[in-house]
């Protein structure tokens, strides 16, 4: 996804200036943005000639040229879903916006067809327990437990890579042998993949002080158990375009209190609520961090990704949140482990 700021205009925007944007950006197209960075529509050179011919002048306003109803992909959309969108439209070029309308950059058809690699590290945290996995979990760590006929950390790996970002490091440590026998060094699954062992409990935050020298710029950190479908490089360019320190992927949770609330002030009933669902966001336990995080790190130490952030925010940096809409599941549980066996082929292609 490309940076769109060079070819944004405002619908007051004169065609004369107009002309000028599409020509330097290059792309043969610009976006039309209100104040709030809503996409209001695009505008091509091909508009702007209809314009013309109708007689507007250069020094008319762009306003009732702008396509108003061009066809959009959301920030969560696949690849795969982008171009199925380009095709069956014939475009060269898509928008790419928020839930909330808000344009985040540009797609370009061409260079979603092009094979690329990435630097962006991906951590992936691999090293715990499954507790509430057992006995599953009594002879095989709980990120190579089967599901859809390969291992989850397989399916996470694959997705990874099928974004570009191929470069591995699996933080390990129960069952380890078992996790560096099947991937090796990641070459037969077309990835490099690193190994760092964890020696004690670090959480996931603390287990970065280990890898200092190895992250130079923004990296992903994952967890090592989670079935998901998001677009990491959506992800990335979301990160980047806010120059975030730290990006955490969150996830709505609803909870449905199973009676009538009743709200009240004093010994006086102002109303009663039956069965309200109260909404919050959770953590997804995808994160993306600038490597100056790791200053904020304590070395050989537990540290865990909720204490990090609380760092960062008391230090006045700047943390956003990324929304997770896509399919998501937390493999902590036999009954999450069960439905992620049920709804694998549904979701997932690798």
């Amino acid at each position: 996804m490309k940076n769109c700021k060079e070819i944004l205009l405002k619908q007051k925007t004169n065609i004369k200036e107009a002309l000028q944007i599409i020509d330097k950006g290059a792309m043969q197209i610009a976006l039309v943005i209100d104040d709030d960075e809503k996409l209001l529509g695009t505008l091509t050179d091909g508009d702007i000639r209809r314009g013309l011919l109708n007689n507007l002048s250069l020094e008319d306003n762009i306003e009732t040229i702008i396509f108003k109803n061009p066809t959009t992909c959301k920030i969560d959309d696949t690849k795969e879903r982008i171009l199925e969108i380009a095709v069956s439209k014939k475009l060269y070029q898509i928008p790419v916006i928020d839930n909330d309308g808000k344009l985040i950059g540009i797609e370009e058809v061409d260079e979603l067809l092009k094979p690329t690699t990435k630097t962006h590290k991906v951590v992936l945290m691999v090293g715990g327990l499954g507790n509430r996995l057992r006995p599953l979990t009594e002879h095989t760590p709980k990120p190579m437990l089967k599901v859809g006929n390969k291992p989850i950390l397989e399916t996470i790996i694959l997705n990874f890579k099928k974004y570009g970002f191929t470069n591995i490091v699996l933080c390990v440590s129960y069952k380890a042998n078992i996790i560096e026998e099947y991937f090796e060094d990641g070459s037969k699954f077309g990835v490099n993949i690193e190994y760092i062992h964890e020696n004690k409990r670090m959480g996931t935050a603390g287990a970065l002080s280990l890898i200092r020298d190895k992250l130079t710029e923004s990296f992903f950190v994952m967890n090592g158990d989670l079935l998901t479908n998001i677009n990491f490089e959506h992800m990335m360019n979301y990160h980047l375009s806010n120059t975030s320190i730290a990006t955490m992927g969150v996830r709505e949770y609803d909870f449905q209190v199973p009676y009538g609330v009743v709200n009240i002030d004093g010994k006086e009933i102002l109303s009663i609520e039956e069965k309200p669902v109260h909404k919050f966001f959770v953590s997804g336990g995808i994160y993306i961090l600038h490597n100056k995080v790791l200053d904020f790190i304590p070395n050989d130490e537990f540290y865990d990704m909720p204490t990090l952030f609380e760092e960062l925010i008391k230090q006045g940096k700047k943390s956003i949140s990324f929304p997770i809409h896509e399919y998501w599941l937390d493999i902590g549980r036999i009954e999450e482990f069960e439905k992620a066996n049920n709804e694998f082929h549904g979701v997932f292609n690798v």
